[in-house]
């Protein structure tokens, strides 16, 4: 009986990541959205798309040695991807913005090591934990691939682009043209 929905022995708010890489461990699943309580405060009020939502996401652990023959080391290797209703920053409607990622994570043993071997590693160097919460960490990397001002390509609705102050005054106030060297004129004279 094969049931691709079946429960794995892996816990992702509470995974042994040294059993879980010795293992050759996988987790793949699909999370609602609003399990991710702080991603879920950066998307857009008006879309209605957040309840449905889902974050389809795997993590793969491992344990390499490097070319060199170091000590093997616990490797975490994790993927994720979500289509998200954030507001654009042009026309405020809500637009549907994809997140991808793809990480590996190297563990050690201490602070010290992780602060020395991130700084020259290309991936992201992590204290081993005896249990960490892996959906916290997924929640950090799917944070931190929002983009930075989310805009539609093109906005589905005219964005006006004219001060609503009443004390500012637009260019439909005086539909004269603006001759910027008007006053020099008036000077010559």
């Amino acid at each position: 009986m094969n049931n691709p929905q079946a429960k794995t022995p892996w816990l992702p708010e509470r995974l042994d990541v040294r059993s879980f890489a010795q293992a050759s461990g996988q987790i793949s699943e699909e999370t609602p959205l609003t399990r991710f309580a702080r991603l879920a405060e950066e998307l857009s009020e008006s879309s209605p798309a957040e309840a449905t939502a889902l974050v389809r996401w795997r993590a793969e652990g491992s344990v390499r040695t490097d070319s060199q023959g170091a000590a093997p080391a616990i490797w975490l290797h994790l993927q994720a991807e979500a289509i998200v209703p954030l507001q654009c920053q042009r026309c405020l409607g809500s637009v549907e913005t994809a997140l991808d990622v793809d990480r590996w994570f190297r563990f050690v043993a201490d602070e010290a090591a992780a602060e020395a071997q991130d700084e020259e590693s290309e991936e992201d160097v992590l204290v081993l934990e005896p249990l960490m919460s892996l959906r916290n960490l997924l929640e950090d990397e799917l944070l931190m691939s929002l983009p930075i001002v989310p805009m539609h390509e093109t906005c589905p609705v005219p964005v006006v682009m004219q001060a609503s102050d009443p004390g500012v005054a637009s260019e439909s106030d005086d539909d004269r043209p603006v001759h910027p060297f008007a006053a020099l004129a008036q000077l010559k004279k």
